[in-house]
């Protein structure tokens, strides 16, 4: 199962994309325009996007080029379009997308695509990704000395900084992490015990969760779920 974030200014195309990828398991969101794309881009980051070339606002190429330019350009990204010229597609291409498909897409040609996406976007994030100040130092030798696992202590989990705080989320609790899981369990696996930090911090509020970690409610419920993580009960070990 992966997220993914289909960018199209047609109701139909976005409805048919999200109904196929929704029927193969994936989490879908969708963005009629780049205004969209972008604050959905900023909320959390897809780990595939589907992105048309000609839209009202401002078209694919020139965000695929704005969100290289801001650094922020660090998933997969397909190209659509059912009008563009060859020199357009391999612009994109020499830009940073992975992949272009020609409207009307498919459905064999776009499950293919996306599939080679998800891979490619395995590949290119690497255990190195992660915080180094997040490494701080855990009463667990035998852990941390076995090859192939981070041991991350869960004081401050949600930020660096909180360390010096030495406040933990949950009593006792070592965060655990193996660096030979698959990319996807790995990172959900650490925003699970992301989030569960901040629920019990904050008592199970999820306004006040949200403004923490800068996701709109709609969102945080849809992230929760997705990750079975059940706020009521953090709530209880918070109070």
């Amino acid at each position: 199962m992966a997220n993914i974030l289909v960018v199209d200014d047609e109701m139909g195309i976005r409805e048919l994309l999200s109904e196929i990828l929704g029927d193969e398991g994936h989490v879908v969101s969708t963005a009629e325009n780049a205004q969209q794309a972008r604050e959905l881009r900023s909320a959390a980051t897809p780990d595939l996007v589907l992105l048309d070339i000609w839209m009202p606002d401002t078209d694919g190429v020139t965000l695929l080029k704005e969100w290289q330019r801001d650094g922020v350009l660090t998933m997969p990204v397909i190209m659509m379009s059912g009008h563009a010229t060859i020199d357009t597609a391999v612009e994109a291409t020499r830009i940073g997308a992975l992949n272009f498909l020609e409207k009307p897409i498919s459905m064999q040609k776009l499950l293919k695509a996306v599939q080679q996406g998800l891979s490619r976007g395995q590949e290119v994030v690497r255990p190195a990704a992660f915080h180094p100040r997040l490494a701080v130092p855990v009463n667990d030798a035998n852990a941390a000395s076995e090859p192939g696992f981070g041991v991350v202590s869960n004081v401050g989990l949600s930020h660096p900084g909180n360390a010096a705080h030495g406040t933990p989320a949950i009593e006792g609790k070592v965060f655990t992490l193996s660096f030979e899981l698959p990319l996807r369990e790995a990172r959900d696996a650490f925003e699970r015990a992301y989030f569960e930090h901040h629920l019990v911090r904050e008592g199970g509020s999820m306004t006040r969760v949200a403004e923490k970690t800068g996701l709109e409610r709609t969102h945080l419920y849809r992230k929760l779920k997705q990750l079975g993580v059940e706020p009521g009960k953090l709530a209880k070990r918070g109070g």
